[in-house]
């Protein structure tokens, strides 16, 4: 049985303690400078609700990751391609009404490096300010967008959420900060990533928000089998 500290899906509800003994571990790898990662990140309380397991929230860093694994992400992918990110576009606006989401606001300042906002999620986990740092993260990254890989628009929007960003950044550059990131990634790409949003549930990988429906389904068939199987 694995023991896994997981943390709350920030905004959507109560504070989560320590969640001891679950017999699936269910994880979601996030970078900040996905957009695709922050509506799927929207639709996991729901998820959560329906089917009992809490999402353990996996900070990676997307260039590792893209770099690594020789990809791009799709604002490079899909430059020059007809008709692919039109449809795209389509697709998101239909992920956008099926989960009624309001707060979503493109940034225009995309693609942003987010090697500043991922090492302050690892800090932040381990200063046990993970919860408000993730919502602050997502909501000057993606609801009122901000050019986020810019230093001093970095502090100011973080203190404007009430974050001790000073003290965060001093701690995101010590090493434990920085080795963290970096496994995490190298994790990530070893398991067989290759993006964000990156889905596991126990060993099954799933990729991107238009997976979260084989992501449940999923959930519900490992746990109904591991509940046979201790039966």
């Amino acid at each position: 049985m694995i023991m896994a500290a997981v943390w709350t899906a920030p905004g959507h509800g109560s504070k989560r303690e320590m969640f001891m003994g679950s017999p699936l571990r269910v994880e979601f790898l996030f970078d900040f400078g996905s957009p695709n990662a922050y509506l799927a990140e929207i639709a996991l309380p729901a998820i959560e609700s329906r089917t009992g397991v809490k999402f353990a929230y996996v900070p990676v860093l997307l260039g590792g990751i893209f770099k690594a694994t020789n990809n791009m992400s799709p604002f490079e992918s899909l430059r020059g391609i007809k008709n692919k990110p039109e449809y795209q576009k389509l697709e998101t606006e239909r992920f956008i009404r099926r989960h009624n989401i309001t707060s979503f606001r493109p940034n225009p300042f995309f693609p942003v490096n987010t090697l500043m906002l991922m090492r302050g999620a690892v800090a932040a986990r381990f200063e046990n300010v993970f919860e408000p740092y993730f919502r602050a993260a997502y909501h000057h990254m993606w609801e009122v967008p901000k050019k986020m890989d810019d230093p001093e628009v970095f502090k100011a929007a973080f203190a404007s959420s009430g974050i001790d960003i000073d003290g965060l950044i001093a701690r995101a550059q010590q090493d434990d900060v920085k080795k963290e990131l970096i496994k995490n990634t190298n994790d990530a790409v070893d398991r067989g990533a290759f993006g964000s949003p990156t889905f596991f549930v126990g060993e099954e990988m799933f990729f991107g928000k238009d997976q979260l429906r084989d992501v449940e389904e999923s959930i519900v068939e490992q746990t109904a089998a591991a509940k046979l199987k201790s039966a």
